[in-house]
């Protein structure tokens, strides 16, 4: 494993380390993050690429993991084990119970029911050799990206699918298409904003400065350096089929062992890109942009 294989390691299991030790804490991302060399977006999304959930589902599932514990193997007050856990009333903590559980807390206390458990997590990098990646890095000048936006809650992007296919279906995407010679079309997910725990997602084209914007918002992106990864070719599906193993593998394959890392993004914040295309040949592919820097 090379160096930078075991920092990213180290990094997540510090976090999953104090995450443990803190567990009755009222925890936020800023406070994990703090104990990494990561900015709290930064860790969110690596946590979110690697463990496939957001830290705050974690720790959400870590905590009535452990509550389940304490009612099955103690006589604490159930309201008592509720506040210890961040849940302020009886009703709140029984909402969440059964839904992970699938039964109230007074049910697993007196029935002994099997239970959904989520041990605490441990990050090994897993290495693939055998696995190939259709991955280029580029050099590119500044660009314009004009499109339309959208905030979504941190821990509820099930509105996200409705957004792109009313984008695509009223013909919104057709009008942003006209102000690009391209054909493909971008997804950018901006920042998690911790205090109003939501984050903005746009779609949107490749542009030049004389387009015309009326309607749409413009992100200004400024000259970088980009790891960029393309699916395999495919005939027409869902888009965004591709998308999740093409991060997975960036973050947990590439980028541990590229001697890159993640760079600032605009503003401070770090940005990945999702790129939807078709092909010479007529076929699609979906591609992620990774912003990064030399280590």
């Amino acid at each position: 494993m090379d160096k930078g294989s075991s920092d990213i390691l180290a990094q997540l299991n510090n976090a999953m380390t104090y995450i443990e030790e803190h567990i009755d804490d009222d925890l936020a991302l800023c406070e994990v993050s703090s104990v990494t060399k990561y900015s709290s977006f930064h860790f969110g999304r690596l946590f979110y690429y690697i463990a496939d959930m957001p830290l705050s589902e974690y720790i959400r599932k870590r905590k009535l993991s452990l509550a389940a514990s304490d009612l099955q193997s103690s006589n604490e007050k159930i309201i008592d084990i509720a506040n210890k856990y961040g849940y302020d009333s009886a009703d709140s903590f029984t909402r969440a119970f059964i839904k992970q559980h699938g039964v109230t807390p007074s049910a697993a206390r007196k029935d002994k029911p099997m239970l959904k458990i989520f041990p605490s997590m441990t990050f090994q990098i897993k290495i693939q050799g055998v696995q190939s990646m259709n991955c280029r890095i580029e050099k590119k000048e500044a660009f314009t990206v004009l499109g339309v936006q959208r905030r979504f809650k941190n821990d509820n992007t099930d509105e996200i699918p409705a957004f792109c296919s009313e984008i695509h279906n009223d013909g919104t995407l057709d009008k942003l298409k006209s102000q690009t010679e391209r054909d493909d079309y971008i997804v950018i997910r901006g920042h998690m904003n911790e205090q109003k725990g939501d984050f903005l997602y746009m779609i949107g084209v490749f542009t030049g400065e004389d387009a015309d914007s009326s309607g749409f918002y413009t992100i200004k992106a400024p000259a970088a350096t980009w790891a960029i990864f393309r699916s395999e070719e495919f005939d027409e599906k869902q888009p965004g089929t591709e998308i999740p193993k093409l991060l997975q593998s960036a973050y947990t394959e590439w980028l541990p062992s590229s001697g890159y890392e993640k760079a600032e993004g605009i503003d401070g914040e770090i940005y990945d890109m999702e790129m939807y295309g078709v092909s010479e040949s007529g076929k699609y592919y979906e591609e992620i942009w990774l912003s990064v820097t030399k280590q």
